[in-house]
Formats: C-alpha cells, sequence, structure tokens
C-alpha cells in the first residue's frame, strides 16, 4: 500500500532489491581491500606509483589522505618511502632488463588458430632463454625467444625448441 501512495510500482521495488542486493556485493568485496603494497613485486609498485604520478599529472590536487602514506600534517611515512624506493629498484631492473635484451634481438613470430605459432630469426637461430632479472621484477620466472648465431648456441641456458632441429632458423610452437 505504502508503494501505491508514493507512486512505485512493483518493477520499482525489484529495481531497489537489485540495488540492495549489489550495495551488500560491493560491500563484501571492499571489506578485502587494502591499501598495502606488501607482496606486489617491484616493477608491480612501480605500475602504482606511475598511476600516482599520472594522477597528480592529471588532475587537481586537493589534498593527501591521512593513513599509511600520509601522516596528520600530510608528511609521507616510512610506508611512503618504502615504496617509493622499492619503484624505484623496480624502474632500475626494467632498465636493465630492457638494455640486456636489447643486446640479443627477439625472435619474429606469429600465431593463427588455424596454422598455430611459429618462431623464427632472420640472422641467427631461435632460442629460449631464461630472462635473469624476471624474478626480481615479477618473482616469477619466463623464458623470451632470442636469435643466436651459430658461435653463441655453446652457451650454457639456450634452449632448443622441442621438435627443432639444432641448426632451424623456424620452429613451430
Amino acid at each position: 500500500m505504502v508503494l501505491r501512495v508514493f507512486g512505485f510500482r512493483e518493477n520499482d521495488l525489484k529495481a531497489v532489491r537489485k540495488i540492495k542486493v549489489r550495495s551488500k556485493q560491493r560491500k563484501r568485496i571492499r571489506d578485502g581491500l587494502t591499501d598495502s603494497l606488501r607482496g606486489l613485486s617491484s616493477t608491480e609498485v612501480h605500475s602504482v606509483v606511475g598511476w600516482r604520478d599520472f594522477y597528480f599529472r592529471s588532475y587537481k590536487f586537493v589534498g593527501r589522505l591521512v593513513g599509511r602514506y600520509h601522516d596528520s600534517q600530510g608528511n609521507p611515512t616510512k610506508y611512503l618511502k618504502g615504496a617509493e624506493a622499492k619503484a624505484a629498484r623496480g624502474a632500475q631492473l626494467m632498465e636493465k632488463q630492457k638494455e640486456m635484451e636489447a643486446k640479443q634481438p627477439s625472435c619474429n613470430s606469429r600465431w593463427s588458430q588455424d596454422d598455430g605459432g611459429e618462431v623464427w630469426c632472420d640472422n641467427g637461430f631461435p632460442r629460449l632463454v631464461q630472462r635473469p632479472l624476471e624474478i626480481a621484477l615479477t618473482g616469477k620466472m619466463s623464458k623470451r625467444c632470442a636469435c643466436y648465431n651459430e658461435d653463441q648456441l655453446g652457451q650454457p641456458g639456450l634452449e632448443v625448441y622441442s621438435g627443432c632441429d639444432y641448426l632451424a632458423k623456424r620452429c613451430r610452437v
């Protein structure tokens, strides 16, 4: 009856119920959020700090949020200083990896659903190689395809693609 007095219809009541349910779901998700950067790699922290820098450049500054990263006077806390130091380390590691990878050219690659994948080198032979700084960067190990000359193929850590000949310039992946 109250709904009719105020002009609500049954569909309006269903919409209100949906909003209420969504609100409860959002609260559950929000309750699991944190402002802590603990557990993030140095490159992930670098990305967060990069987002913050973009935000400062793109939006009008209105103040600082008192909490983990700023005290009541707006001064940086030890947590902010630690996050910025970790982000700087991430930037250094990313630059070092970029320099290392520039010394050894990457393979060409293509993939299609019909044909699958293929890697090849215009000069040299495709090899899988461990990214040495990847663990420090992301906490995970990964490999990349790089092109090596024949006289470099004896280096430790180079892996021939499965099913590929030792001196093949193209490999199915």
